[in-house]
């Protein structure tokens, strides 16, 4: 039986072994905010944050992850949506449909964590999760904002 650390805490999942991570966190743990896309780690709705890196959930089975290492979902990501790229989301009001948002902003937090003063060519090449509404110039403003600690304006 896998036993993950997800958002600080440790739980017991029974699951097979090859089961991918996103369902244990949607259909298991019942966190529904990690998104499911493509299923072949393409599109980035699942990414959530394994150790502080940003992972594709969907591809990943269970069984590849430890109970030592730190999941972090979008649940997990702030308690109260404070993180400064959930902030920069809502101010620049980056999603359009909204479904993708979840993957690009745990994508998003964890360029920043790496990279705090990104330029708009690291953000293109670290964020490569797909948005079907197009909403890429304004998850690059969001990141900038979020980056520049709230200051950047509507874009």
């Amino acid at each position: 039986m896998p036993r993950l650390t997800i958002n600080g805490t440790t739980r017991d999942v029974e699951v097979e072994p090859d089961t991918p991570l996103l369902w244990v966190i949607r259909e298991q743990l019942g966190l529904t905010g990690t998104k499911y896309g493509c299923g072949v780690a393409q599109c980035g709705a699942c990414t959530v944050h394994l150790d502080g890196v940003a992972t594709r959930s969907c591809a990943l089975p269970v069984s590849a992850v430890t109970e030592d290492q730190k999941i972090v979902t979008i649940e997990g990501l702030s308690p109260d949506g404070g993180h400064p790229v959930q902030k920069a989301w809502l101010a620049l009001d980056v999603p359009q449909c909204g479904y993708c948002q979840a993957g690009m902003i745990m994508a998003s937090a964890a360029l920043l964590a790496q990279n705090p003063k990104p330029s708009d060519a690291d953000i293109r090449a670290e964020i490569t999760n797909i948005c079907r509404c197009g909403t890429y110039n304004r998850v690059v403003a969001g990141i900038k904002q979020a980056a520049s600690g709230g200051e950047a304006g509507r874009g």
